[in-house]
């Protein structure tokens, strides 16, 4: 059997060597033939050059990716959007992540498929640049693009709220103040609870979850600025600063703070479904969709364009993009997309994301912002 199988093979062997015999023959007679019709043909024309581009330079992988806040991702889809239609890089892939998720994935690695900006609803924070730099992520680029608000909206049909920040916290907080050195849980479960001018509704408020920096920011703005109003909570911060801001931002997790995802347009789908219940979201979110919900003033005022560039709004909060300047090494058009979302068409007062519900920073800001990120001057 084993000399009939060698037999076998040395057959096959030689049937194969005619075959390449004939293919190259029939390749030398058509090459003999089109000498006499036009220019010579050398057959390493037809080799498929080898790049020496890295897998991820691929076509898809070069286009910019942008992950993070869903409440700055509305405006990095706008500049996407143009920035695909008036320049010759393809449109920018926008994920909404959240801020903490985003910056997870930014601080991954370098390279083209890796993310090349997180958009960011508050300030990096020092464990994340940690973070980066464990993966030789060294030179970010930090860019105030602009102020939003957050503000707590319910459906139009719904009671109108007017509240405070310290009504906020009591409807909020994990523990109170007892009024006795100690502390209890919260038992407000109602608004009218905490006063009885507002609405008597259970406390219903749909929110981001801990990933997300719009839950970051109205903690530290309303919460914290709330708890502050107590007489017990500034004692304490004045004391213990650790235990006053675990206090003071700790969100109560007995089903009147409800965890809604990252993006605030399920929160609002959800208010309309619930008109008990409250939703904390962006003011973009808030101006997109006003024919359907509105919000709560705070201390007075309303959350409008006009009161949250005056900074009389009490819950603002400045809005970034963080760029990844190594990644311009590997991502065609980084630094061009960066230009056009900072330039005075775009961000500016008479700009386009301006339509979408940014508040612009003043005439001077911008014009530092756009200084650093014309230089992609990075984070010293």
């Amino acid at each position: 059997m084993r000399k009939q199988r060698v037999g076998e093979d040395e057959g096959l062997d030689l049937a194969m060597a005619n075959i390449k015999r004939v293919l190259i023959a029939g390749l030398f007679a058509m090459g003999v033939a089109l000498v006499g019709c036009g220019p010579r043909i050398d057959l390493a024309d037809f080799e498929q050059p080898v790049s020496d581009a890295p897998v991820f330079m691929t076509q898809q992988a070069q286009k910019i990716k942008i992950v993070g806040s869903s409440t700055v991702a509305p405006f990095s889809m706008t500049v996407a959007e143009q920035f695909g239609a008036a320049s010759s890089y393809a449109s920018p892939i926008v994920e909404s992540t959240g801020t903490g998720g985003g910056f997870k994935a930014f601080c991954r690695s370098l390279g083209g498929d890796e993310p090349s900006i997180v958009n960011a609803s508050r300030r990096i924070k020092s464990s994340e640049r940690e973070l980066c730099a464990a993966a030789g992520i060294t030179e970010i680029i930090e860019v105030n693009i602009g102020f939003d608000g957050i503000v707590i909206a319910n459906a139009k049909s719904a009671p109108e709220f007017d509240l405070t920040k310290e009504q906020i916290y009591r409807a909020l907080a994990a523990e109170l103040p007892n009024g006795a050195g100690g502390w209890q849980v919260n038992s407000n479960r109602f608004w009218s609870d905490i006063s009885p001018e507002l609405p008597a509704l259970p406390i219903i408020v749909l929110g981001p979850p801990p990933t997300s920096g719009t839950r970051d920011a109205f903690a530290d703005i309303a919460l914290v600025g709330g708890a502050l109003a107590i007489p017990e909570m500034a004692e304490l911060y004045d004391r213990n600063l650790d235990l006053f801001g675990k206090k003071a931002r700790t969100i109560r997790n007995d089903g009147a703070w409800i965890d809604s995802g990252e993006n605030d347009s399920s929160i609002v789908r959800m208010l309309l479904k619930n008109e008990n219940s409250v939703g904390v979201v962006g003011f973009s979110f808030l101006e997109q969709n006003l024919d359907r919900v509105k919000g709560a003033r705070v201390n007075g005022v309303e959350p409008v364009f006009s009161q949250i560039e005056n900074a009389n709004y009490g819950i603002s909060r400045s809005l970034f993009m963080y760029v990844k300047k190594q990644n311009t090494d590997f991502v065609p058009g980084l630094a061009d997309f960066v230009r056009e979302f900072t330039q005075e068409d775009s961000w500016g007062p008479n700009g386009y994301l301006v339509d979408k519900g940014l508040i612009p920073l003043t005439a001077e800001q911008r014009r530092i912002e756009q200084d650093t990120a014309w230089s992609m001057t990075p984070i010293s």
